[in-house]
């Protein structure tokens, strides 16, 4: 199974890549992981129809909470079917357009709380290292 980040727009605080980036690496160990930035939702939506066989997960306030090890579960589920990749799609500061809420039918809530576009994906990329290191029985930061 692979896994991307699609996100619409760019991560411009230094500190906040430099995060990702090193959270990226480190989910890298375990399974592969590509990061995407596109310039708009338009650009997102070509990009996921270019891969259909992708299960796409959009990061939606209004979505499905999970805690980690839920989060952790699901995945190793998901490699246990054989999905051959799956797709999250984070936002920018503007939202998602109806076009994209309706292609993407999975929803996913990183928080109860408001979040930053770009503090959620620190939390995304967080909780996907997290959700390896629980699968890989390894100990993990609590």
């Amino acid at each position: 199974m692979r896994l991307q980040l699609l996100m619409i727009g760019k991560t411009r605080r230094p500190e906040m890549c430099a995060v990702i980036d090193d959270y990226v690496n480190r989910v890298r160990h375990s399974c592969p992981l590509e990061v995407v930035e596109v310039r708009d939702a338009d650009a997102a939506l070509k990009k996921l129809d270019s891969d259909r066989r992708a299960l796409a997960v959009l990061l939606d306030a209004g979505g499905r909470t999970i805690d980690s090890n839920a989060l952790a579960k699901w995945l190793g589920e998901l490699r246990d079917r054989g999905t051959p990749q799956v797709i999250f799609v984070c936002g920018n500061a503007s939202g998602f357009p109806e076009s994209l809420r309706e292609r993407v039918k999975q929803k996913l809530s990183l928080s109860a709380l408001t979040l930053s576009h770009e503090l959620a994906r620190v939390v995304l990329a967080e909780q996907l290292y997290r959700a390896f290191a629980i699968l890989s029985g390894g100990p993990y930061p609590k």
